[in-house]
């Protein structure tokens, strides 16, 4: 288990770089099989979560290296169409491999995913996008097993904007012939990215970004590269982690435009914030303010990963802060956790009451998810002592190198084992 040990009362300041999408990254490794190619990807995190990715493509049979950021894929020898309940069950995001398995091999077997312990992320959303194409999907013992060699494009209509639902019905329309329409679609700046892969792969596809996308064909090509976009929920929660110690910071290879919600909710809480087309700066006041009720949406409304660093930071805020969370049940988790610290936290449903006090004061914590994590790390940072925050590798899934990232901004961070 890793102890993160954290020093409370240093404001952030300095200038520091944005990891690759998480988010982004994963869905993009899926789609590296989709045909017999090489890919080259610059701007990869070093993330648990990319870790077990590599594991999982060389388990199918590809070769997969990565140094330094730039990953390197060969999936010509490919010669798996299965995913063991080992993998599967440290990675919600596998089921993305379902659509990119069926594409290449014309059927696919995988366990149902794990991950963070959310609420309910039911894949029916997958397995519908995947049997409205012409696939023959079962559940056996715990497996989902999908057959599908002569897939036909169709409309597919998803009743909620699923990022996963959309990846995995864009990925499995390549194999179609004919035309897909996918209706419904999420617009999330990850799948854009996606589509940008997938066009330099041969595919012919256009919408991303709307909520109609539509998939004509696909020409595979030899090789593809592509640099992954900037990571919006870190630089969010980077943010929020100089809000919340009265920092000013800056971020570079930042696109702002993907997290204006946030940007506007710390801009309320009294934090000036400069933006230009790949920087953010943001200057904390010594206390902020309560902002405007924040209400979680799918995109282009506010994150719900972003929501829980938001809320560290507003522990100390002046008034209270309301958050509504539509996305994810349990996203409260970390809540009686910040209560540890002295914060004045309450939970009514799906609505959190933050009401600001003058000080926190240091306590061990238990990080039981990724976001949650990081929120720990963020209250951490404004609280009086060195917090304690014991972490079953959550917060690795999904930053890269965080205790030397804040570091690199004056923080005192360290981890042990």
């Amino acid at each position: 288990m890793m102890i993160w040990h954290v020093r409370g009362g240093i404001p952030l300041r300095g200038t520091i770089p944005v990891q690759g999408s998480k988010n982004a990254v994963l869905p993009i490794l899926a789609a590296s099989i989709l045909a017999p190619c090489e890919t080259t990807l610059t701007g990869v995190p070093n993330l648990r979560d990319v870790g077990i990715t590599l594991r999982i493509l060389r388990h199918l049979g590809c070769a997969a290296e990565m140094n330094d950021h730039v990953m390197y894929i060969d999936s010509r020898p490919l010669s798996r169409c299965d995913i063991p309940h080992s993998l599967m069950r440290e990675l919600r995001s596998s089921v993305i491999f379902l659509g990119a398995i069926l594409c290449r091999c014309g059927e696919a077997r995988l366990s149902l995913p794990g991950g963070c312990e959310l609420g309910p992320r039911p894949v029916d959303l997958h397995l519908d996008a995947l049997r409205a194409l012409g696939a023959d999907v079962t559940e056996q013992g715990g497996d989902i097993i999908a057959k599908g060699g002569h897939l036909t494009g169709t409309r597919i209509l998803l009743p909620f904007p699923s990022v996963g639902a959309t990846e995995n019905a864009m990925l499995a329309a390549c194999a179609a012939k004919g035309e897909t329409t996918i209706l419904g679609a999420a617009r999330e700046p990850e799948i854009v990215d996606l589509q940008r892969y997938l066009r330099r792969l041969g595919a012919d596809l256009t919408g991303a970004g709307t909520a109609e996308i539509t998939v004509r064909g696909f020409h595979p090509k030899a090789h593809a590269a592509h640099q992954i976009l900037p990571d919006r929920i870190a630089a969010a929660t980077l943010l929020c982690a100089a809000a919340a110690s009265g920092g000013e910071i800056s971020l570079t290879n930042a696109n702002p435009s993907h997290f204006l919600t946030v940007l506007d909710s710390l801009s309320e809480a009294g934090c000036d914030i400069i933006t230009r087309s790949d920087t953010v700066s943001l200057h904390a006041p010594r206390r902020l303010t309560a902002p405007r009720p924040i209400v979680t949406r799918p995109y282009p409304g506010f994150p719900t990963d972003a929501q829980p660093p938001l809320m560290a930071a507003c522990l100390k805020a002046k008034g209270t802060t309301v958050f509504t969370e539509n996305i994810f049940q349990n996203r409260y988790r970390h809540a009686a956790e910040l209560r540890r610290l002295g914060a004045e936290v309450s939970i009514e449903g799906r609505v959190a009451y933050i009401t600001g006090v003058e000080r926190l004061t240091a306590a061990p914590l238990t990080a039981g998810d990724l976001r949650g994590g990081a929120a720990m790390i963020v209250a951490a940072l404004s609280a009086e002592g060195e917090t304690e925050i014991f972490d079953e590798d959550h917060i690795s899934r999904g930053y890269d190198r965080l205790d030397q990232q804040l570091n690199a901004l004056g923080a005192e961070v360290r981890c042990t084992y």
